[in-house]
């Protein structure tokens, strides 16, 4: 006689693999002192209260290198800088170099995957440029400046320059995208990781005056949906990973016109994607709101879900947790970070309840 075996499998949810992970805090303004530090629940999706970790001027983005170890911030030091710290426990950070921009503040900075140079893109200086990264994660002084030239003229008050707005590469790491709000493009630079240093290689073109600001690639690296900051819009791209090329294919916009004619001033501020690659998020300031887009796998369009109050004022930034399951606004003007629950399912943000920090204007959220 065979006896049957009865296995117990117990339901693995999202919210089953707990941790506690460390968060910093870029800011800006007077306020502020520097890179603000705090931990989060990913069960209960609860912060810590911020403590300051690193003093800095406005140091209005920070980023890490891909293992973590380091923390690299566009900030102030005497001078416009790239500062480099060691990560250390409960969020201590230690300095240990600095480089000059020596071409005003940097608005992005991103580490390159072979953590041998970043990059920075100068909103005002127009330009972008490439410092060296050295074995024990300090930065060298900058090694190469490329000035962007032009600027699409559609919107006068915005665009009669260059302004390099985020810097970012392709998921092989074999170029490098800078969208530039003044351009109405994504000016795509070919890597020569030995060397560390860009090349001009191509173009994508975005709709006339939209004004391009930060941009993310689709999970499986197939699509860029970029963020328009002008017109609150996306534009998908395709993309091909072995040319570098794009084509341009839809524009989605993430409000109404009835809505953005509530306020007298509107602004698209951050993109993300959830590692699921269905849903998208935008920021949108002024409304002061988070739009939801559902993401069309085979053609990459977007389509618009849901919009979502931040509880906050000015939305500079907004970030996903790892897990996935929480989202995170920052509120400049208020002060403010927000903690949101996401739908597994819908995509869709439940604002919770007493889950919210002061910090002095919050502009990027970090998780480590």
């Amino acid at each position: 006689m065979h006896k049957l075996l009865f296995f117990i499998i117990p339901l693995i949810t999202p919210y089953a693999m707990a941790e506690t992970l460390d968060v910093f805090f870029g800011t800006s303004g007077n306020e502020s002192k520097g890179i603000y530090y705090s931990t989060f629940d990913t069960a209960s999706g609860k912060l810590s209260g911020a403590k300051i970790v690193a003093e800095i001027g406005s140091p209005g983005w920070i980023t890490m290198d891909p293992d973590k170890e380091y923390l690299y911030a566009a900030g102030t030091l005497n001078e416009a800088c790239v500062a480099a710290y060691k990560i250390g426990e409960n969020g201590k950070l230690t300095f240990l170099s600095s480089a000059n921009t020596e071409d005003g503040r940097s608005a992005h900075t991103a580490v390159h995957p072979s953590k041998k140079f970043l990059i920075t893109a100068q909103y005002g200086g127009g330009s972008v440029s490439v410092f060296p990264i050295k074995s024990d994660g300090s930065v060298g002084k900058r090694s190469q400046h490329i000035e962007h030239n032009g600027g699409s003229g559609v919107v006068p008050s915005r665009q009669e320059a260059p302004h390099p707005h985020w810097t970012g590469f392709s998921p092989d790491g074999r170029f490098a995208f800078i969208p530039d709000l003044g351009l109405d493009q994504i000016v795509i630079y070919k890597v020569d990781e030995a060397k560390g240093t860009l090349s001009e290689h191509s173009v994508a073109q975005s709709v006339p005056g939209g004004g391009p600001r930060h941009m993310r690639f689709s999970i499986d690296g197939k699509y860029i949906f970029l963020l328009n900051e002008l017109t609150l819009s996306v534009t998908t791209f395709s993309y091909n990973a072995r040319a570098g090329k794009t084509a341009r294919k839809t524009t989605t916009p993430a409000l109404s016109d009835e809505a953005k004619s509530h306020q007298e001033f509107n602004s698209s501020s951050e993109i993300l994607v959830h590692h699921n690659g269905k849903f998208v998020y935008s920021a949108n300031r002024g409304d002061d709101t988070v739009t939801l887009y559902w993401a069309n796998p085979i053609s990459g369009h977007l389509t618009v879900k849901a919009v979502e109050n931040v509880r906050g004022a000015f939305p500079r930034n907004i970030n996903l947790d790892p897990s996935g399951n929480w989202l995170l606004a920052g509120g400049q003007h208020s002060n403010t970070v927000n903690v949101f629950a996401i739908d597994q399912k819908s995509g869709e943000l439940t604002h919770q309840t007493g889950n919210v920090i002061n910090i002095p204007q919050p502009i990027c959220i970090l998780f480590r």
